[in-house]
C-alpha cells in the first residue's frame, strides 16, 4: 500500500484540493466533483497535466493495488495519477450512489476536467477498464489520447461466477446486503479471493489490504452495491465502440486469469484494429500483485512507442 506513516504535511491548495506530501515523493490529494470527495494520488507532478497516465483500479481494489507499479513509471516522464474511485480507499464511502461504470466514468470525467488532464494516457484494470472505456469511447473522448485496458471488465462479461465473493448472480439482488451478515461476508471474501492470484499463499499475506474496508456494515453495504452495479448491458454497450476508438490501444492479460478467460484478450484484440497484446505467464486476474514489473514494463513500452 501506498505509505500513509509517511506523511509530512498538508496543503490546502486555492482550487480546493488537498494534497498529503509523502517521503516517497508521491502526493494524494483530495478534491470536490459533485458532491463527492474524490481522492487521488500523483507521482511526478512536475511533468504537467498533459500527457498524463491515469491509473483505475479493479473491483475489491482501490488506489493502492498501483503501488509497486507506479515507481516503475517514472522512466516514462509523465505525470502519474492513481484514483480511489468513489466508494473505494480514501474517496468518499457514499452510499446509495452509482457506482457502476458509467457512475464512475461520470465522476471522473469531471475530474479530469477540474485538473485540466489532457492527452490522457487511461490505464483500467478489471471494472477500471470498463470505466476506462466508457470515458475513451464517450463522456472524456476528447481528453483521452491513448488507452491500456488490463484484465477487463468487456462486452456482456462485467464479473466472474464465483469471484470475489461465491454466487456473484445471487449478490446483485438488492435485499441481499440485509440477508447477509457481516462477519459471514468477510469469511465469503477471505476463503474466495486469493483464487484471483497465480500465488494465492503469497497473496494471503498482503490480503487485509484488500479486506480492511469492507468490513463494516457500511463496508459490506458499498460492496454489494459495487457488485450489484456490474450491470453487464452497461460494459457492453461501449463495445461496439471500441472498434472505432481509432487510438492507440494495449491490451494486457494474466494467462492463469481463472476469473477473466484468456479468449476476452484475444476478442478485444481482434476487435480493435491495431490494438497490441502482452500475455504475461504465471499472472492471475490479480496481475498488478502477481507482476506489477511485467505491467509496467509493458505500459512504458507502450508509452514510449507513442
Amino acid at each position: 500500500m501506498f505509505p500513509q506513516v509517511l506523511i509530512m504535511e498538508v496543503v490546502f491548495m486555492a482550487d480546493n484540493t488537498v494534497t498529503a506530501k509523502v517521503a516517497s515523493g508521491q502526493q494524494r490529494y483530495m478534491a470536490r466533483v459533485i458532491h463527492y470527495d474524490i481522492s487521488y494520488v500523483v507521482q511526478g507532478a512536475q511533468h504537467g497535466t498533459d500527457g498524463a497516465i491515469v491509473l483505475l483500479h479493479d473491483l475489491v481494489g482501490g488506489a493502492f493495488t498501483w503501488a509497486d507499479v507506479m515507481p516503475q513509471l517514472a522512466g516514462t516522464n509523465r505525470a502519474v495519477y492513481a484514483i480511489d474511485m468513489l466508494g473505494y480507499g480514501q474517496s468518499e464511502h457514499a452510499w446509495p450512489a452509482d457506482t457502476s461504470i458509467w457512475g464512475q466514468a461520470d465522476c471522473l470525467s469531471m475530474l479530469f476536467e477540474q485538473l485540466n488532464l489532457t492527452n490522457i494516457v487511461l490505464v483500467g484494470h478489471g471494472s477500471g477498464g470498463g470505466v476506462a472505456q466508457v470515458l475513451a469511447t464517450r463522456l472524456s473522448r476528447e481528453r483521452v489520447a491513448a488507452l491500456v485496458l488490463i484484465d477487463t471488465t468487456c462486452f456482456l462479461y462485467s464479473h466472474a461466477a464465483n469471484w470475489p465473493l461465491t454466487e456473484m448472480e445471487k449478490r446483485t439482488d438488492p435485499e441481499a446486503p440485509f440477508q447477509t451478515k457481516v462477519e459471514d461476508m468477510m469469511k465469503d471474501l477471505v476463503e474466495t479471493l486469493p483464487h484471483g492470484s497465480h500465488d494465492p499463499q503469497r497473496f494471503r499475506a498482503f490480503m487485509s489490504d484488500y479486506t480492511g474496508e469492507w468490513n463494516s456494515e457500511i463496508g459490506k453495504q458499498l460492496l454489494f452495491q459495487h457488485i450489484r452495479l456490474e450491470i453487464p448491458n452497461y460494459s457492453n454497450a461501449v463495445a461496439s465502440d471500441l472498434k472505432t476508438l481509432g487510438k492507440p490501444t494495449l491490451i494486457i492479460w494474466g494467462e492463469a486469469d481463472e476469473q477473466f478467460p484468456l479468449k476476452l484478450a484475444y476478442r478485444l484484440h481482434r476487435d480493435i484494429p491495431g490494438s497490441q497484446l502482452v500475455t504475461v505467464a504465471d499472472a492471475g486476474h490479480l496481475i498488478l500483485f502477481d507482476a506489477p514489473g511485467a505491467v509496467a514494463r509493458a505500459v512504458s513500452n507502450f508509452v514510449d512507442s507513442m
